[in-house]
């Protein structure tokens, strides 16, 4: 086709995935110390990162965005074949990785003028941002043309959805991503947070006593949010993202399917591991489901 869907490393695709679908990830940085960035997949490995983090709970790793450079460098060989480009990056509201496509954009257009270069600001991250990926190449594969590609991306990236849990607020409050006012009062009263990602940001969405419980809120989530929106899992991907314990993403895989079935014809859900760029944020036992509308319904 002629052009190539590239993205960052917060797509939690897996290498296997992303190289079978045709799509070049830029991955983010990992450390624990500081000091030594590791780029992540390629230099360290997912499940080598949390049991880092199992290991040394008083460990608080940190992720960096992949550099300008390592985009030119990304997107320089499709460019010099004369292939335009859609590079999907994670939400803004996280990160800075869509500044850094968009920089190294516009330095390639100076030596590839012909070429069109679109970076996307996907208001998403982890296993939401891969299923838009893979949206992306069905769009491709349909024989969707670089404009088309670029319009379907924007129309059906609001209807983006995480609903999840984690195992504790320490990581989230650590990162900055929740109030530490709100992190204390959980942390002393021991309670599980229930959260949903929207349109780039994370909001509170609940609290239970304990995970099992949570987990159970978290499929009655889904389907309040399919009433609300009167719209039917049967047009959206759904899939299950989790981080260190992947019998507990299968249960709940089972039982999260299990609901659909009684309101849709929902087939099957993927499980895909959560990365190390946003397990920096939410610890080892980050566990959801993210939905997307499929582009063609």
């Amino acid at each position: 086709m002629a052009y190539q869907i590239i993205t960052d490393g917060s797509c939690d695709l897996g290498a296997e995935a992303a190289q079978q679908a045709g799509v070049r990830v830029v991955p983010f940085y990992v450390t624990f110390d500081g000091k030594t960035y590791r780029k992540e997949i390629e230099e360290i490995g997912v499940r080598e990162f949390y049991q880092e983090m199992v290991e040394h709970p008083d460990k608080f790793p940190m992720s960096s965005l992949p550099s300008v450079q390592d985009y030119v460098e990304a997107f320089r060989p499709f460019a010099e074949k004369g292939k335009d480009i859609i590079c999907l990056c994670i939400t803004t509201k996280f990160s800075g990785s869509y500044n850094s496509a968009k920089t190294a954009a516009e330095l390639l257009q100076e030596e590839c003028p012909g070429v069109r270069v679109q970076v996307v600001d996907t208001a998403v991250n982890t296993v939401l941002q891969g299923l838009l990926v893979q949206e992306t190449v069905r769009m491709q594969q349909a024989g969707l043309s670089f404009e088309e590609a670029v319009q379907e991306i924007e129309r059906i990236k609001s209807t983006g959805r995480i609903i999840f849990t984690v195992g504790n607020y320490e990581y989230l409050i650590h990162g900055g991503r929740i109030g530490k006012v709100m992190g204390t009062a959980a942390s002393t009263l021991g309670i599980k947070p229930l959260i949903m990602l929207k349109e780039g940001e994370i909001f509170p969405t609940g609290v239970t006593r304990n995970r099992k419980k949570g987990l159970k809120r978290l499929i009655e989530q889904a389907k309040i949010h399919f009433e609300k929106i009167g719209e039917s899992p049967n047009d959206y991907r759904i899939v299950v993202g989790y981080g260190y314990d992947y019998e507990e993403a299968v249960e709940f895989r089972d039982q999260l399917l299990a609901s659909l079935q009684t309101y849709s014809d929902c087939e099957a859900v993927d499980i895909y591991q959560i990365g190390a760029t946003i397990g920096v944020h939410t610890g080892p036992y980050p566990l959801g489901l993210g939905l997307l509308r499929r582009y063609d319904r």
